[in-house]
């Protein structure tokens, strides 16, 4: 059981990773295109929170079994 505890927000977090490295990606084209990419900083603000989320359901199953403990 305690790997299932381990596993929880994993999807999550790769997903956020996923799409903080497009908005990078397409962030770095557009500027070597000369044009500044302003609306690609919040495709990885999103992204950034959705990791944070993936972070957040990680941990968040490891401090309940601690307090039932």
């Amino acid at each position: 059981m305690e790997a299932e505890y381990g596993r929880r927000g994993v999807k999550t977090k790769l997903l956020g990773f996923a799409i903080m490295l497009l908005g990078m990606l397409d962030s770095l084209l557009t500027l070597r295109g000369g044009v500044p990419a302003y609306e690609f900083l919040l495709v990885i603000l999103f992204g950034a929170c959705v990791f944070a989320i993936g972070v957040v359901r990680g941990g968040q199953r490891a401090t309940d079994k601690a307090a039932e403990v």
